[in-house]
C-alpha cells in the first residue's frame, strides 16, 4: 500500500511538471527588437591633447636705458609690424646724437684741409721746391685725417642707432599682450619683458603620439592610407569649424614617454585659438572604408570573445560569433561574422537563447551621421 501510494505521487507531481512546461511553450514568443546590419562608411577617429602655439611670438625688451613715455597701444590691440608702442624719453640721445654730428663735421671740415695741404705738398714735390719730409708729413696727416673722420661717423652710427631704440617697436604684425610696465617708469635692458606680441593666424598645434601609434599609421600609409582630416575638439566638446593640416614631425622621440611631437596647423581669423590654449586633436582618415556596420548596444561578451543574437526569416534566434573593428557614435564596424541585412537582437537580449522562436520588432531608423 505505502509503495503504491509513493508511485501515486510521484506520477502527479510528473505530471504536474510536464503540464507548466507545456503550458510555457504554449505562451507567446518573446518580443526583441531588431535592426538589420547596414554597410556603411565608419572611419577610424584618434584623439590626442594638444596645445596651442603661435607662429610666431615677440618679447619686446627696452635696449636702452630711460623713462618710458606715454604708451601707443592699449592691451589686447591688433598692431603691425614696424608699429611703434613703447617710447622711451628721447633727449639724452639727441644730445648724444647732435654732439657725434657735430664731431663729424669737424672731422669733415680738417679732412678737406689735409688733402689740400698734401696736394700742395706733392705740388711743391714736383717742382723741385719742396721737401720729401714735409710730403711724407702731409701724407702722414692725411691719412690721419681719414681715420678720424671714419671714427666720427662710426660713433654718429652708434648714437643714431641708441636713440632709434627709444621707440620700441613690434617687429610681426599680431595682437599684443598687457604692458608689464606704466608710462614713467625707468627701464633699461635688464628690466625684463615689457610686453609680448603674438601672430595668431594661422595657429599651431602641438601634440605627442607614441611610437606604436606612429608605426600603425605609417603602416596603414604604406598599404594606401588615405590623407587625415584634422580636426580640433574644444573645451566645451564643440569642434572647431576650421579644418587644419599636419606639417611637421619632429626628429627626436622623448625617452620618458615614448612619444614624438606632431604639429598642425590651422587657420585663427576669429582669434578663438589662443598661445597656450589646450585642444584635443581629432585625426581621421578622409575617405573611410565601407563596413558592416551594427549598434554597439547589439554585441555581447562572454569568455570566448564577441557575438550577437541574429534573427533569422524563420523568426529564430542565432548566435553568431563576429570579429569587430572601429567603434564609433554608437556604430560598431563587424570584421566577421556577419554580412548586410542580418537582423540582429539590439533588444530583449536577456530574454532569448540559441534556437528559441521570437517576435522581432525592427527598430526606428538611426538618424544620419553627424557631418565634418
Amino acid at each position: 500500500m505505502a509503495i503504491t501510494r509513493l508511485l501515486a505521487i510521484t506520477a502527479l507531481i510528473w505530471a504536474a511538471n510536464v503540464g507548466a512546461a507545456q503550458s510555457q511553450q504554449a505562451g507567446p514568443p518573446p518580443a526583441v527588437l531588431v535592426q538589420a546590419a547596414e554597410l556603411k562608411p565608419l572611419a577610424a577617429r584618434a584623439e590626442f591633447i594638444g596645445r596651442a602655439a603661435a607662429v610666431d611670438k615677440v618679447d619686446l625688451r627696452a635696449r636702452v636705458k630711460g623713462f618710458l613715455g606715454p604708451r601707443k597701444f592699449n592691451d589686447g590691440d591688433q598692431v603691425k609690424e614696424g608699429q611703434v608702442l613703447f617710447t622711451i624719453e628721447p633727449d639724452t640721445y639727441q644730445a648724444t646724437v647732435d654732439q657725434k654730428t657735430a664731431t663729424r663735421d669737424a672731422a669733415r671740415a680738417a679732412l678737406a684741409n689735409s688733402e689740400l695741404q698734401f696736394k700742395r705738398a706733392a705740388e711743391l714735390l714736383r717742382t723741385n721746391t719742396g721737401t720729401q719730409a714735409v710730403y711724407d708729413q702731409r701724407q702722414s696727416e692725411l691719412l690721419q685725417a681719414k681715420a678720424s673722420l671714419e671714427e666720427a661717423e662710426a660713433a654718429l652710427r652708434d648714437a643714431q642707432i641708441n636713440l632709434s631704440y627709444t621707440e620700441i617697436k613690434s617687429p610681426i604684425t599680431g595682437r599684443v599682450g598687457k604692458a608689464a610696465f606704466s608710462p614713467g617708469n625707468l627701464v633699461s635692458p635688464d628690466s625684463g619683458v615689457l610686453a609680448t606680441v603674438v601672430t595668431e593666424s594661422p595657429i599651431r598645434v602641438l601634440f605627442s603620439v607614441t611610437q606604436r601609434e606612429l608605426l600603425e599609421a605609417r603602416k596603414q600609409s604604406g598599404n594606401g592610407g588615405d590623407a587625415l582630416i584634422v580636426q580640433l575638439r574644444l573645451a566645451d566638446d564643440s569642434i572647431y569649424p576650421e579644418k587644419g593640416k599636419l606639417d611637421f614631425l619632429d626628429v627626436v622621440v622623448d625617452p620618458k614617454t615614448d612619444g614624438q611631437i606632431v604639429r598642425a596647423v590651422f587657420d585663427n581669423k576669429n582669434g578663438t585659438l589662443t598661445d597656450g590654449q589646450t585642444v584635443r586633436v581629432v585625426l581621421e582618415a578622409e575617405k573611410p572604408p565601407t563596413v558592416v556596420a551594427i549598434p554597439e548596444a547589439a554585441v555581447a561578451l562572454d569568455q570566448a570573445g564577441a557575438y550577437v543574437f541574429v534573427v533569422n526569416d524563420k523568426n529564430v534566434v542565432e548566435q553568431k560569433r563576429i570579429k569587430t573593428g572601429t567603434s564609433r557614435d554608437g556604430l560598431l564596424a563587424v570584421e566577421q561574422g556577419l554580412k548586410a541585412g542580418d537582423k540582429v537582437v539590439i533588444q530583449g537580449q536577456q530574454r532569448v537563447r540559441a534556437g528559441m522562436t521570437v517576435a522581432p520588432s525592427d527598430a526606428p531608423a538611426a538618424p544620419s551621421m553627424p557631418t565634418r
